[in-house]
């Protein structure tokens, strides 16, 4: 069986490349994509994964959507593989000459559905804000008639089920994201805190920043970039211009040394706004290291408050709160996070996934 996996693009690494990284791998499927960095994949240890890049894609937003959009929509893989595989935003767009299929779903393009609104009022000048409300209308358009293609939709939570059920009226079937909980250790207390998210403004790395502020006594390391050129420049930019002195952070970490963090500090934080999933988050928890984490999205599924960790308002006073809680006794949590962990591991997910993809392939039977 011949298996292509469709993904916008790997200009950085975050939870969703390694998922098509790691699925690629264990299916012996090639990655269909448009921007590739192909030395930081290799940094990344999947070396060994076949790529093709359909070319690369402007950085001016939203131009780089649109093009992406419609190089997985012209392009044409007919008859070379089995079964199609759809990851991130713009990758589903293929599905019209790419079945039978399955749409493995992170949290789809939420500007056009739950952050519509906000994002639009989110722009000042008049101009762009009614550029940006007629693009999401059109491009929103488009994207719906897409997912009419879909064989089946996998949703990566029931928080993101939910979401699709509620915009979209669509079903879908959750399998969690894979974590390889073998790679990860608990190597004692370092004595710092750990955060690993991209430098997006939904990440809301202030309210870490500002916690932080107010605790010179403690230390973190957030671990993340920005893919240059893009939405979230500027906010990236704000967020290295306002460092205290007692955080520090850290890009192009290999997943060794990545792993190595993990596996040293004393817990880790997310201030994600209703992230889908979090795989960063089991991967602490895999390290046997206590969460904290906003009681919001996929987090209410991987985390169990109290026991692997904290949920909490996102707020610095909240996380404050948080942080003094566990430090009084982190290796307290140690046992029941590896335990909760190993709910999440990647032998689970590769084995649900290929059961559906042999269902997809009896139904076209």
């Amino acid at each position: 069986m011949k298996v292509a996996i469709f993904h916008d693009y790997f200009s950085f690494i975050g939870g969703g490349e390694k998922l098509v990284l790691t699925l690629a791998r264990h299916l012996g499927a090639d990655i269909i994509t448009t921007n590739v960095d192909r030395a930081l994949i290799s940094r990344m240890g999947f070396h060994d994964v076949n790529i093709i890049s359909l070319g690369r894609l402007t950085r001016i937003e939203p131009l780089k959507q649109i093009q992406a959009t419609l190089k997985f929509a012209t392009c044409d893989f007919r008859g070379k593989y089995d079964f199609y595989i759809f990851s991130g935003n713009w990758a589903h767009h293929a599905s019209r000459k790419h079945r039978p299929n399955l749409y493995y779903c992170h949290g789809h393009v939420r500007v056009f559905y739950d952050l519509k609104e906000s994002t639009i009022s989110s722009i000042k000048p008049l101009p762009a804000r009614l550029a940006a409300r007629a693009w999401i209308a059109v491009h929103g358009h488009f994207d719906r008639i897409s997912l009419q293609r879909i064989c089946l939709i996998v949703s990566n939570s029931r928080s993101v089920a939910h979401r699709l059920k509620r915009y979209l009226d669509k079903e879908s079937v959750v399998v969690y994201p894979p974590i390889d909980t073998s790679r990860f250790h608990y190597d004692g207390d370092a004595g710092y805190w750990l955060s690993v998210n991209r430098l997006f403004p939904e990440k809301r790395v202030e309210v870490q920043l500002e916690a932080f502020r107010r605790m010179p006594e403690e230390r973190l390391l957030i671990i993340g970039g920005s893919d240059r050129g893009d939405y979230s420049g500027s906010y990236a930019r704000k967020i290295m211009e306002s460092l205290p002195p007692n955080v520090t952070v850290l890009s192009d970490v290999s997943e060794d040394e990545l792993a190595s963090y993990y596996g040293r500090c004393r817990g880790f934080i997310s201030t994600s706004m209703d992230e889908p999933f979090g795989m960063t988050a089991v991967e602490a928890m895999a390290s046997g290291k206590p969460v904290i984490a906003p009681k919001e999205g996929g987090y209410l599924e991987s985390i169990i408050d109290g026991e692997t960790g904290l949920l909490i308002e996102c707020t610095p006073e909240a996380l404050i709160k948080a942080v003094k809680t566990i430090s009084k006794d982190p290796y307290k949590y140690r046992e029941a996070c590896i335990e909760q962990a190993k709910k999440f591991d990647v032998s689970i997910f590769i084995k649900n996934i290929e059961e559906l993809i042999h269902a997809g392939l009896g139904d076209r039977g």
